[in-house]
């Protein structure tokens, strides 16, 4: 059973703006998310500072969000690293094969990616995740360099902090809905 001890909150900056994003999402009718929290079970309690000190998970974690924009299903997971890459070893098998999954059903699934030495946030298709895992599994690489995120799928933070990921959802929505005879979709 995995162990998790409350030895800082990694990537709940991110979290911090992801969180403030959806708000302003579901004000404005945008979209609809909700943060997925990781089941676990309390082993050590500090009573005084109301605080977990030590737990173990219940189960593996899925996805960190999930919602629907405009009808249309949509999980992610939000990475970050100091790093010029993401490292594999922060997506675990069963992440993917969820998202696989849920893509199967006809939604969206992607890693939404804060380069924190770069200032940088990228959507990253589950299509190239699965790429770079499935040569990682064949020894190549383990991790998905920084040249694999493309610009046309940055995504910035606007009004306020908001990091508008709606955007790069459009493009890439745009780029993968299949056309119609006629060229339409």
């Amino acid at each position: 059973m995995a162990y998790w001890n409350s030895r800082g909150l990694r990537g709940s900056a991110l979290e911090d703006i992801i969180n403030f994003t959806n708000e302003s999402y579901r004000k404005k009718g945008l979209a609809l998310f909700q943060k997925i929290p990781t089941p676990i079970t309390p082993v050590e309690v500090d009573n005084k500072r109301r605080t977990i000190t030590l737990a173990y998970f219940d189960q593996n974690s899925t996805v960190d969000y999930m919602g629907v924009v405009q009808g249309i299903p949509v999980c992610f997971d939000a990475k970050e690293t100091a790093q010029k890459h993401l490292p594999l070893q922060n997506i675990h098998e069963h992440q993917l094969r969820f998202m696989e999954d849920f893509q199967s059903q006809r939604g969206i699934a992607f890693l939404l990616v804060y380069f924190s030495a770069l200032g940088e946030y990228y959507f990253l298709p589950l299509e190239t995740l699965q790429t770079y895992w499935e040569a990682a599994q064949k020894g190549g690489r383990k991790s998905i360099p920084y040249a694999a995120f493309e610009k046309k799928y940055q995504i910035f933070q606007q009004g306020g902090g908001m990091l508008h990921y709606l955007e790069a959802i459009a493009r890439y929505l745009e780029e993968t809905e299949p056309k119609g005879s006629d060229g339409t979709c």
